[in-house]
């Protein structure tokens, strides 16, 4: 009977062991085609036309080493691991950053664009003569993308397509007021460069106003980053300092617990001193 109770046991956990190998290597397959599927979308919207199986292996090249770098630090393959999974993660969450950034820019350099572009229209200019004359004097990315719009339209796009897709890749609130106004006006007439100043004056005083909330949300900021670098900072010293009592923190199971948990509270912290300094304007 024990015989047999042992092969059920061995044979349990030889099959899920196959289960469990079977849903890794699918998650890691559908993870390996999503990385490189949004890569090469978030990068040729940055106008980069980089091969994402190359972008995958570079990723995994730095999780390797990333991984090796901890443990010869802390001796932890647990530590490792969650370095390596940060790691993963890490480049997606880096182009939306830069992605955020690209918005922003966008909408900075939008209210002189708007002023040059009503500037133009009342020197009895038209609208894609003008278009055409300042593209080449901004830089990007709003040069970048009107360059894309009159491209497309010499390849037979209408003018109204072309700034919907334009919307599509820039949809900000700045883009939103832009599209309307060029649609209304080129479908119904009316004095567009006076509707372009009011647009870019309003945009002015929102930008001013975001400005002035990040400068008194920056504190805030700045303690949080503080609060959540100082435990780990201490954990640090105190491992350099007394090696040995540390040594229960990353070889124990009750160290290791704790360390997650104080990891969970980091997280935690941060969200929410982020959710009490984002004000939405």
């Amino acid at each position: 009977m024990a015989f047999v109770a042992l092969v059920f046991a061995g044979c349990a956990v030889a099959i899920a062991t196959w289960f469990a190998l079977l849903g890794f290597s699918r998650g890691w397959v559908r993870y390996r085609e999503v990385f490189q599927h949004e890569t090469r979308l978030r990068l040729e919207e940055f106008f980069l036309f980089l091969n994402p199986r190359t972008l995958w292996a570079l990723n995994i090249l730095s999780c390797v080493c990333l991984f090796a770098l901890v443990y010869a630090f802390s001796r932890s393959l647990w530590l490792g691991g969650v370095a390596a999974l940060v790691g993963m993660f890490a480049p997606r969450v880096l182009l939306r950053r830069i992605k955020r950034r690209r918005f922003t820019r966008f909408e900075q350099q939008l209210p002189d664009f708007l002023l040059a572009l009503a500037s133009a229209l009342r020197a009895g200019s038209a609208i894609q003569p003008a278009l055409r004359h300042l593209v080449k004097n901004f830089p990007s990315p709003l040069g970048q993308e009107f360059n894309l719009l009159l491209r497309e339209q010499r390849m037979g796009v209408s003018f109204d397509q072309a700034l919907a897709q334009l919307y599509q890749r820039m949809p900000t609130e700045g883009m939103g007021l832009l599209m309307a106004a060029l649609n209304i006006a080129l479908q119904s007439g009316g004095n567009l460069a006076e509707t372009l100043e009011g647009i870019a004056n309003t945009l002015r005083e929102r930008l001013h106003l975001i400005a002035r909330v990040k400068a008194l949300t920056s504190q805030g900021r700045m303690q949080a980053w503080v609060m959540a670098a100082l435990p780990l900072l201490l954990l640090f010293v105190l491992n350099w300092l007394e090696p040995e009592a540390m040594a229960l923190l990353w070889q124990s199971w009750p160290g290791r617990a704790v360390l997650a948990l104080v990891c969970v509270l980091e997280v935690v912290g941060l969200l929410l001193i982020r959710r009490i300094v984002l004000i939405d304007v």
